[in-house]
C-alpha cells in the first residue's frame, strides 16, 4: 500500500472543524484590524530565499525542498511566507497603495526537518505582514492582533516574550561580543554551532543542544548592545504594549532563525503543549524589501502554526461545538420513491436545508440505522402510497413523535422542520 510521505499529514473530516474554527477566527479578527487576504505561489525562484531568508540559515542550508524544471531553472517549495509576500508586494507595485499595507495569508510550507509532535515537513500557517510603518506603535499593533487571535481561539496559559536584536548599525558590535565569548568556549559548542560561529553567531543562541543552551545562558545579550535608536524603539514598544494591556516578558534569547529580522522579535509560548510550545513567532524586517531590489521599506509580521494551535486547543479543552448534522434524512422504499427522494432532497438543499437521502440502495432497516449514525434530527419514509397521496409521516428521532407533512410542498415542509 502506498503511504503518505514522512512528515506530512492527512487532515481527516473529524479534524477539519478545528482547522475551520482557527481559519475563520483568524480571518475575521485580521479583517477587524484592517488586514486583507493575499495568496501567493507554492514555489518560488530559489534566489528569493537565498537573498531574503539568508544563505547561512539552517532553512536555506539544510531544510529547503529545491528542484529544477525542464529548462534547468531552480525553484523551491516555500519554507516560509514572508519572503514570498514581500516579492508579491514589490512585483505588483503594492507599495504605491495607501501605507501601511496590511496583508494576511493562509499557506502550507515545506521544510526538511525531523518530524515530531507539532512539527512536520509540510506545515500550515496563518500569517500577517505590515509594510510601510517603522514605529514601535506598528509593532505593538501587530502583536496585539496575534494576542487577539490567540485569546479569541480560546487558548490559556499563553505568554508573550519580546526582544530586540538591533539593526545593521548596532548588530556588528554585538556580533563581535558574541564571537569573542563563544570563541573562548568553542570546544564546548556542538559541531553545527562551531560552523555558525564563523557564519551566523546569532543562531547559536537558538541551538537546542543542551550544552549550547547552557553556554548561551551567560552569553552577551542583544538588549545590552543596542544603539540609541534601537533602545528607544524597544522602550516605546514596551510602553505601547503596557498601554494596550498586553502582558509581556523580555527574553533576550529570542533571536529568530531567519536573516531578515531586525529590532523587534517576539514569540507567544503555550506552556500546555510541551517542547514545541511556540504557537506564534514574528518580528520586524526593515531591510527585506530593499534586499529584494525594492526601496527601503519597513515591515513587521508574524506566523502561527495551525497544527500547534490545534494541539494547544485540545490541551486547553477549547470547545468548538458539534459539527453540523443533517436536519432531515429521507428513506425511500422502491425505485420510484428513490427518484422522488432525490428530487425532494435537492429542493430542500437549494432552499438552505441540510438534508440527505439514500444513494446506496439499502434496506429500510439499514437506512434507519444510517440516519441514526449520522445524527439526523428527522426522518421521512417515502413509499408508493406516500407518493400517491403526497403525504408522509415526519419522525423526530429524539422522541419518535410523528407529524404528517406534505412531501411536495417544500416551504410547508421547511416550516415544520423549523428551517
Amino acid at each position: 500500500m502506498i503511504q503518505k510521505p514522512r512528515g506530512t499529514m492527512d487532515i481527516l473530516p473529524e479534524e477539519i472543524p478545528y482547522w475551520q474554527y482557527i481559519e475563520k477566527t483568524a480571518k475575521e479578527t485580521a479583517a477587524r484590524y484592517g488586514f486583507s487576504e493575499i495568496r501567493i505561489p507554492t514555489f518560488e525562484a530559489t534566489e528569493l530565499f537565498l537573498r531574503g531568508v539568508g544563505d547561512t540559515t539552517d532553512v536555506v542550508q539544510k531544510e529547503m525542498y529545491t528542484f529544477t524544471d525542464r529548462e534547468d531553472r531552480s525553484y523551491t517549495l516555500r519554507p516560509e511566507g514572508t519572503a514570498g509576500i514581500a516579492r508579491a508586494v514589490l512585483e505588483n507595485g503594492k507599495l504605491s497603495d495607501a501605507l501601511p499595507l496590511r496583508l494576511y495569508y493562509l499557506i502550507n510550507c515545506f521544510r526538511y526537518e525531523k518530524p515530531q509532535a507539532g512539527r512536520s515537513r509540510e506545515f500550515f500557517q496563518f500569517g500577517v505582514e505590515m509594510f510601510g510603518a517603522g514605529s514601535a506603535a506598528a509593532d505593538a499593533s501587530v502583536i496585539s492582533l496575534a494576542d487577539a487571535i490567540i485569546k479569541k481561539i480560546g487558548l490559556k496559559d499563553v505568554n508573550l516574550s519580546i526582544n530586540s536584536i538591533g539593526c545593521p548599525e548596532c548588530r556588528p558590535k554585538y556580533h563581535a561580543a558574541l564571537v569573542e565569548y563563544f570563541k573562548a568556549n568553542e570546544d564546548k559548542l556542538c559541531p553545527t554551532c562551531r560552523e555558525r560561529l564563523k557564519t551566523n553567531p546569532l543562531r547559536i543562541l537558538d541551538c537546542k543542544n543542551p550544552e549550547c543552551i547552557e553556554l548561551a545562558a551567560d552569553a552577551p545579550k542583544t538588549i545590552d548592545n543596542l544603539c540609541e535608536e534601537c533602545e528607544t524603539h524597544f522602550n516605546q514598544l514596551k510602553l505601547s504594549l503596557e498601554s494596550m494591556g498586553i502582558a509581556y516578558t523580555v527574553n533576550p534569547r529570542i533571536v529568530r532563525g531567519l536573516d531578515y529580522y531586525t529590532r523587534t522579535v517576539f514569540e507567544f509560548i503555550c506552556d500546555t503543549i510541551g517542547a514545541q510550545s511556540t504557537v506564534c513567532g514574528g518580528g520586524r524586517y526593515d531591510g527585506l524589501i530593499n534586499q529584494l531590489g525594492g526601496p527601503k521599506t519597513p515591515g513587521i509580521g508574524f506566523a502561527m502554526g495551525i497544527t500547534r494551535l490545534i494541539l494547544a486547543m485540545k490541551a486547553c479543552g477549547v470547545d468548538i461545538g458539534e459539527p453540523e448534522k443533517p436536519l432531515l434524512y429521507i428513506a425511500p422504499m422502491g425505485g420510484e420513491a428513490s427518484v422522488a427522494a432525490l428530487g425532494i432532497t435537492e429542493k430542500l438543499r437549494l432552499s438552505g436545508v441540510y438534508a440527505d437521502c439514500d444513494v446506496c440502495g439499502r434496506s429500510l432497516k439499514a437506512q434507519m440505522k444510517y440516519a441514526d449514525k449520522i445524527g439526523a434530527k428527522y426522518t421521512l419514509i417515502i413509499g408508493s402510497s406516500e407518493l400517491e397521496s403526497g403525504r408522509a409521516q415526519l419522525k423526530k428521532m429524539s422522541d419518535s413523535t410523528q407529524t404528517e407533512v406534505s412531501i411536495y410542498d417544500i416551504d410547508a415542509l421547511r416550516l415544520v422542520l423549523g428551517a
